[in-house]
């Protein structure tokens, strides 16, 4: 395994704009992921698995929840450490990052946000630990980009309900011990439910054959007359926009989380330029390798700033949802295009798991696709613009 020789470019001193606190919690995770993640990734990535070793790893550098009130088990951090550890988390590998995103955003926030005073205290402590691990079920077999449409359903019996239907691409669902599944009632409103692990007719198959995201779990949520307690069902808010508001906290969190992998892509370009000699020189001497990186930093310089405004909107309450989407839209696109440049830097070797930079390609068209495809994105800018919908 070569060693994690990482340095993050800062061609704007944007750490100027962080403070102490800010530093010191990313600086924990870069290690974190240094020590931890870059050893045992490209293995992991080679076999589909998810290496649950670093579960404890997440919780402790809190990676589950980071926003979350310390009276709940969170660190009770802000915005910003929240996007700096994700940017730390994918600059490892996008999988990892997906499972403490999902965690955080999808899981964890509704029960804060929407959850009873008795889900918050049973549920936010365990999986802020890891001691729980959690799942987010929106997408279904076919129902993706237009989520409202979708089929799971409930139906009231009593003092639960009896939920059916099924839910796919969903990262942690095969380990998972929670799962918060979005579903509609017998009126056709979608309510949060937290479906627990063990309750009968609930299964979570894994999804296998991925190119993509091979170190990351994903999976089914497969509910069969399932029995909801109905204290499972979160109180503080039901229709779409519930599900929707989690999105925008994990969309926030992508869009800090591509520059990670960019960054990766672009330093590691970067220091084989500077080493690898042809016609008698260093490669990074040649205008088109200078081109690509020149282009890469400039890039890469973008997202960050727009990433730190976003965050700072959003500390205060002022993102918007069209603002959080342009965010991950554009950060994800410069991720993709920076990985596809560096393999190229690195010729052959770039193909190779001598290297972070295939892994990181192959990652990031998923990424480009979940929590909203690169095209919602652009229309969801396009409606917020102009006022017209260009959805259907």
């Amino acid at each position: 395994m070569k060693p994690d020789l990482f340095e993050a470019p800062d061609y704007y001193q944007l750490d100027d704009l962080l403070t102490e606190e800010h530093k010191m919690i990313r600086d924990a995770a870069r290690e974190w992921v240094k020590r931890d993640v870059s050893p045992i990734i490209e293995e992991a990535a080679q076999k589909a698995e998810f290496p649950k070793s670093i579960i404890p790893g997440l919780a402790s550098i809190g990676a589950f929840g980071p926003y979350i009130p310390e009276e709940y088990g969170g660190p009770g951090l802000d915005q910003i450490s929240y996007g700096l550890i994700m940017q730390e988390l994918e600059r490892g590998d996008s999988g990892v990052r997906s499972t403490a995103s999902v965690q955080s955003s999808l899981v964890m926030y509704p029960i804060w946000k929407y959850g009873s005073e008795e889900q918050k205290t049973k549920f936010l402590p365990k999986l802020a630990s890891g001691e729980f691990m959690g799942s987010f079920g929106l997408t279904e077999p076919d129902h993706g980009s237009d989520p409202g449409s979708m089929v799971t359903r409930f139906k009231d019996a009593g003092d639960h309900v009896i939920l059916n239907g099924a839910k796919l691409w969903i990262s942690n669902s095969p380990f998972c011990d929670v799962a918060v599944v979005w579903a509609k009632d017998e009126n056709n409103r979608i309510h949060g439910v937290i479906v627990e692990r063990g309750m009968e007719g609930f299964t979570t198959p894994e999804t296998h054959n991925k190119w993509s995201l091979r170190a990351s779990a994903t999976g089914e949520l497969i509910f069969q007359d399932v029995k909801v307690p109905k204290a499972n069902i979160l109180p503080g808010r039901s229709g779409l926009g519930a599900p929707l508001s989690c999105l925008d906290s994990a969309r926030f969190g992508i869009a800090w989380g591509a520059i990670g992998a960019a960054m990766d892509c672009y330093d590691t370009a970067l220091r084989y330029a500077k080493e690898r000699k042809q016609f008698g020189k260093p490669i990074a001497g040649f205008q088109l390798q200078q081109k690509k990186l020149a282009e890469m930093i400039t890039e890469i310089t973008k997202a960050q700033l727009l990433a730190w405004r976003l965050g700072v909107l959003r500390e205060e309450g002022k993102a918007t949802s069209a603002q959080i989407s342009m965010a991950k839209r554009n950060n994800v696109e410069i991720a993709i295009n920076i990985a596809r440049e560096a393999r190229q830097i690195l010729g052959g070797m770039g193909i190779t798991g001598e290297y972070s930079i295939m892994r990181h390609s192959m990652n990031l068209e998923s990424v480009i696709t979940y929590e909203g495809t690169h095209d919602i994105h652009l229309l969801i800018t396009g409606l917020d613009i102009t006022g017209e919908n260009a959805f259907n």
